[in-house]
């Protein structure tokens, strides 16, 4: 594969680029638009859900910019998409922009989107692909795994203390984080399809699993309110509403719940209570990325954020990573931190017997 030196630290850029992204129903992408000496016209990378995809994203920059892309080459961190969902497809967006090469690192491996590389090349476009694929490939690790499972991409949230407590021993729980950290999260709770809480922390908590604006009222678009468990929800419950998006799915196996989130539409779901459905997602391997917003608080006893992983020794335990993705590995909010997880790459949850 012949890749130029201005593709090379291009796409070094849009690895960096992509990284700027949050995590969630789509792959973290970025792409550079290079003029045919190699200069910089342009850049972009996918924002979230619903947003432009990179490659439009560099498309309306170098728009805005007075750029003429005709002739360009555009480096992407990820074969260009080929389908139209929330926004239409990349590939014939290129096509329509006059770009005459583009060098990509990883193929699409959606079954939904893929496909753009060809379309391309089909169109006349000099299209290449493979250029540190490897680094593409695992900077989506998840979001891949999730894709080829047909099943939403999983984020867990906590709120807790130091200890990993997120209630104290008489089940008080309200406020181990701030305010600032309760504002924070609810800018997750607007990207997300879907929350999902257990039976327990209903009854507890009775909380609304909504999306809310700074002041407090409801936001335009919200998501799916699920509950997990066997247990009735009450007809007063406040997680019901009145808007007809709740569901209870009565099981307590998280490949059940996803399977069926996943044919109600779902894409990113964020399991938010309490500590025995978090566990269950970590302990099957259905975690994908992990959000603890943490107190410097202790409380040396009450309700542990994750219950059941099922490790017993050190030969078990979970070992997960940093994520610099969406703004930061530890970040603070307010009095407290922000911590981003994501599992390794060929990491395993469940314990072995």
């Amino acid at each position: 594969m012949a890749f130029s030196e201005a593709e090379t630290a291009a796409m070094t850029q849009a690895l960096q680029l992509a990284r700027r992204g949050v995590r969630g129903a789509n792959p973290l992408v970025g792409a550079v638009i290079l003029a045919p000496s190699g200069e910089v016209l342009a850049t972009g990378y996918h924002r979230g859900a619903g947003t432009p995809h990179a490659e439009a994203a560099a498309l309306a920059s170098a728009a805005a910019a007075g750029a003429d892309v005709r002739g360009a080459t555009m480096v992407n961190t990820l074969e260009p998409c080929n389908h139209t969902g929330r926004t239409g497809p990349c590939s014939q967006a290129i096509l329509r922009s006059g770009i005459a090469r583009v060098a990509y690192a990883a193929a699409d491996t959606n079954d939904a989107a893929a496909g753009g590389a060809a379309t391309l090349a089909a169109g006349g476009v000099d299209v290449e692909g493979g250029l540190r694929g490897d680094e593409s490939r695992e900077l989506n690790h998840r979001w891949a795994a999730a894709a080829a499972a047909h099943r939403p991409f999983v984020t867990v949230k906590t709120a807790q203390t130091l200890d990993g407590r997120t209630a104290a021993a008489d089940g008080t729980s309200q406020w181990i984080t701030s305010a600032e950290a309760r504002s924070d999260a609810q800018g997750l709770r607007l990207r997300v399809d879907a929350i999902v809480a257990g039976t327990g922390t209903i009854r507890a908590d009775d909380p609304q699993l909504t999306a809310r604006n700074p002041d407090g009222s409801r936001t335009e678009k919200q998501p799916l309110r699920v509950v997990m468990g066997r247990t009735p929800v009450s007809s007063g419950a406040r997680v019901r509403g009145t808007d007809g998006r709740f569901v209870q799915i009565p099981t307590h196996d998280p490949a059940v719940v996803l399977a069926e989130l996943y044919g109600r539409g779902v894409r990113h779901l964020m399991v938010e209570g309490g500590g025995t459905v978090a566990g269950a997602f970590l302990r099957a391997g259905l975690a994908d990325e992990l959000l603890a917003y943490t107190a410097p608080a202790l409380l040396g006893a009450g309700t542990t954020a994750f219950a059941g992983l099922g490790i017993a020794s050190m030969a078990h335990i979970q070992r997960w990573r940093w994520d610099s993705a969406g703004g930061g590995a530890a970040v603070p909010v307010g009095p407290d931190l922000r911590l981003h997880l994501e599992p390794l790459p060929d990491f395993v949850n469940e314990p072995k017997d």
